[in-house]
């Protein structure tokens, strides 16, 4: 599809957007903001931008912070959690389609090497994280740090 007035396809004007986003992007971080999760949607569109990988969902209770990791054909033995404080790092490496040797035709699924770090809302316990990885899914389960829970404070009648 081409546009009368400029010339330009439409595949280029995403790449562009996508260019001047992640501009955008390079001055908030390198001001010290941190952001959470993908910036825009257009992570959806194969070949014009990685999205955030792994996709997250992140959950509390009182005692918990819980993040379940959506990280379908990953090693195990690749993967590595690491706490501090109020931030959790998830890396490891997804195996490509043209890892395995084989002549690639079309690659909508992405592979290699990747990280992805969260802020959490609380501070945790790193000593107490437990994770477990199961039919692609990394479940971490973070106890709050006894100074991030709530306290119940008595009221004293006069």
């Amino acid at each position: 599809m081409v546009n009368r007035t400029n010339g330009y396809r439409l595949g280029d004007w995403f790449r562009d957007f996508d260019v001047l986003r992640r501009e955008v992007d390079k001055v908030f971080d390198e001001a010290g903001f941190t952001r959470t999760g993908p910036a825009s949607r257009m992570a959806f569109l194969p070949g014009i931008q990685s999205r955030a990988y792994p996709l997250v969902n992140l959950a509390e209770d009182g005692d918990h912070v819980y993040v379940e990791a959506l990280a379908p054909g990953v090693d195990p033995q690749s993967l590595n959690v690491s706490v501090l404080r109020n931030q959790i790092t998830i890396s490891g490496e997804k195996e490509g389609p043209g890892d395995n040797g084989k002549e690639v035709h079309r690659n909508e699924r992405a592979g290699g090497k990747f990280v992805r770090t969260l802020s959490l809302a609380s501070e945790v316990d790193a000593d107490k994280v437990k994770a477990d990885y199961k039919n692609g899914i990394l479940t971490v389960t973070l106890p709050k740090a006894e100074k991030a829970k709530p306290k119940q404070i008595a009221i004293g009648a006069a």
